[in-house]
């Protein structure tokens, strides 16, 4: 697909509610949102699907191409995608597929019994979702591991056990759990803590404690993105005293945060009001 036809069916798409013209009319086209290698950078493709259940499989090229998509690679390193079909745009878990094709499940993105935000009004609510998906997305990967590990101690005869799917989900699961963690520290490091200390110069030790603790869940969380590449063979006492130990600390750390921190912006509106003079400085803009 050639850049200005790729671009053509992009502009046309969210022109037309999903809908295009050429080879592609009528058919069950998407968009897929990837994050590429440096950070911020983002690759929009057109990608063909088809519904499994609750999710979509999208095929990217021939089988005989040698080199796998760019999109595709993007999804192996950063596993949160965004979707657009028809009129919607939603997050999805990018999942590759078996096969000699790269072949990609886009799944429901937050974890099972997830029922979805209350709404969200202040900093605190904010923090609140943030906690209560990354708690559901570690419950999720012990869950899928267990099934996992049994599939695997269940099978007999020749050959492989048949769970290496299963493994790829895993992997991309607590992967994208750990970069949303990631990102999430990284916020409250560079940026909220500091923010409070200054008006909350008693809450220093905590402040303190908080950063370090970041620290201590970012090792842990590496030994066990570094455990899961194997996942398919790995030893399961191994994995689960590492996911045991995670679990822990991270629900410590995120008990201690709401305890301590989340109180104090129960007053800050969410999402954040705009600078004074904003929205005069836009109408002048526009005029």
């Amino acid at each position: 697909m050639s850049t200005s036809f790729h671009a053509s069916l992009i502009e046309q798409f969210r022109a037309n509610g999903g809908k295009v013209e050429g080879t592609h009319a009528g058919g069950d086209l998407l968009l897929l949102t990837t994050t590429g290698a440096t950070p911020g950078t983002e690759r929009t493709t057109p990608l063909c699907y088809v519904r499994r259940g609750d999710s979509l499989l999208v095929v990217g090229a021939d089988p005989a191409t040698p080199d796998r998509p760019d999109w595709y690679r993007d999804l192996l390193a950063h596993p949160m995608v965004r979707v657009e079909l028809g009129t919607d745009t939603f997050e999805a878990l990018a999942v590759p597929a078996e096969g000699a094709r790269p072949a990609v499940v886009l799944r429901p993105a937050e974890p099972d019994g997830w029922a979805g935000p209350r709404e969200i009004r202040t900093l605190a609510d904010k923090i609140m979702e943030v906690h209560t998906w990354l708690r559901g997305q570690l419950r999720q990967v012990a869950t899928q591991a267990e099934a996992h590990f049994a599939a695997r101690a269940a099978h007999e005869g020749p050959g492989e056990p048949p769970a290496p799917g299963l493994g790829l989900e895993i992997r991309q699961r607590c992967l994208a759990f750990c970069q949303a963690l990631r990102f999430h520290h990284v916020g409250e490091d560079a940026h909220l803590f500091p923010t409070m200390a200054r008006h909350h110069p008693h809450l220093a030790d905590t402040f303190t404690r908080l950063t370090e603790e970041h620290r201590t869940v970012a090792r842990i969380q590496d030994d066990l993105v570094t455990l899961l590449e194997g996942v398919a063979i790995a030893d399961p006492g191994r994995f689960r005293t590492e996911l045991e130990s995670m679990t822990r600390e991270l629900n410590a750390h995120l008990d201690f945060e709401e305890e301590t921190i989340v109180p104090l912006l129960t007053e800050l509106p969410w999402p954040p009001a705009p600078p004074a003079g904003t929205a005069g400085a836009e109408r002048t803009r526009e005029t």
